[in-house]
């Protein structure tokens, strides 16, 4: 399968960056398409799965678990657990950063959300979890969904069994939101600098 084509959309030519505020981009015949967040019934589907997953495994539904699933639930930018604890603190100021960073990770082992890393980053929290994949801004760490088909069939290496056991991959494009695209490299510089010290304080927080 040649992927060169796609790349030459997603990495020369960069029109992904045209969009102002991108959710989602899907890359069909070199056309882009500007996707909406989950719909109604999606989000029923997933609060269904999620009462279902913890009832399959004896977990009880708190009032904080579910406040974290739905705030997960009505976000597109793959938010990190800092982001989540800031969401839902507004509406249960008891909650510690702790609570909800064990909240993400039984969330991760149940196959309720898909956590996402990128190196150089904050582990991040996407609700989505059919296959797809990834724009990555390098300045200011943005993720944005790409839905590209002939990606999901990627021949995978062969690798002996006994080495390493392949079990799911995403393609990570990165590159230049169209955000950070517009702003003078100075200040590229300093949010990218910026964005550094915020994961250095996050990481000092987690020890």
């Amino acid at each position: 399968m040649r992927l060169e084509p796609f790349y030459r959309c997603a990495l020369i030519d960069r029109h992904w960056a045209l969009w102002p505020n991108p959710t989602c981009i899907s890359l069909s015949s070199g056309t882009y398409t500007h996707l909406r967040q989950m719909s109604r019934t999606d989000k029923q589907i997933r609060i269904d799965r999620f009462f279902a997953a913890h009832r399959d495994s004896g977990l009880p539904v708190t009032t904080q678990r579910r406040a974290v699933f739905e705030a997960i639930l009505g976000r597109t930018d793959h938010p990190t657990a800092e982001q989540l604890y800031r969401a839902v603190r507004g509406q249960l100021p008891q909650v510690s950063r702790m609570t909800v960073h064990r909240i993400l990770a039984t969330f991760t082992s149940l196959g309720l959300v898909a956590r996402t890393c990128h190196p150089g980053s904050a582990a991040r929290f996407d609700p989505k979890l059919d296959q797809h994949h990834h724009l990555v801004c390098l300045d200011c760490g943005r993720i944005i969904d790409v839905e590209a088909p002939h990606l999901n069939h990627v021949r995978w290496p062969q690798i002996k069994s006994d080495d390493f056991q392949i079990q799911d991959y995403t393609v990570h494009f990165r590159g230049r939101c169209g955000r950070c695209s517009q702003k003078p490299l100075s200040r590229q510089r300093r949010a990218h600098g910026r964005r550094e010290k915020n994961i250095s304080q996050l990481n000092k927080r987690k020890l």
